[in-house]
């Protein structure tokens, strides 16, 4: 089995040509009103003539500027996948040991119709880190190995596009190859 140990060529690190990354419009929007929303409240809190409500409304605008700010931070930018214009996804899942030749035999035979009864689990030895198109055209793949206190890379990544990466797609749905 071949090694791959390239800190530069994970998934994750590595640009690919059809995939870009873009403001998210409507996130920066939402947030914004967010902030908006807790300084209006902030400032229009001392008008109020119930002394009980005061701190509470001053609680609450705070509350509402610092998850404005976050979520202005943290998802303000977004993957498309430039060909169909749809979001892309990062996610991982995990396997046994075991399953890892299978896994790499698949990938690199792009044979997602067979069964090898390989499911998915909640954790594992074997990680696999994976971008996905939300309308299920694009998908990069990369196998990771657990050695002591790491993972490590297990497999080049795999990039599948169209009925490829549907039918990948479909079957990681279900759990199971």
């Amino acid at each position: 089995m071949k090694q791959f140990t390239s800190a530069v060529e994970t998934l994750f690190s590595t640009a690919h040509p059809d995939i870009k990354q873009t403001t998210n419009v409507s996130s920066v929007i939402l947030s914004a009103f967010l902030c908006m929303a807790g300084i209006v409240i902030l400032l229009c809190a001392p008008q109020v003539n119930d002394s009980s409500l005061n701190p509470l409304l001053a609680v609450c605008s705070i509350i509402l500027i610092i998850f404005g700010f976050i979520r202005l931070l943290k998802g303000r930018k977004r993957l498309i996948y430039v060909k169909t214009g749809s979001t892309v996804k990062k996610e991982s899942c995990f396997w046994d040991t075991d399953n890892l030749p299978d896994l790499l035999d698949i990938l690199e035979k792009k044979d997602f119709t067979s069964r090898k009864d390989i499911t998915v689990k909640a954790e594992g030895n074997v990680r696999m880190d994976y971008m996905a198109s939300q309308d299920c055209q694009f998908a990069a793949i990369q196998l990771f190995r657990y050695v002591p206190y790491t993972y490590e890379i297990a497999s080049p990544i795999f990039y599948f596009t169209g009925n490829e990466a549907e039918t990948f797609l479909k079957n990681l749905k279900n759990g199971s190859f």
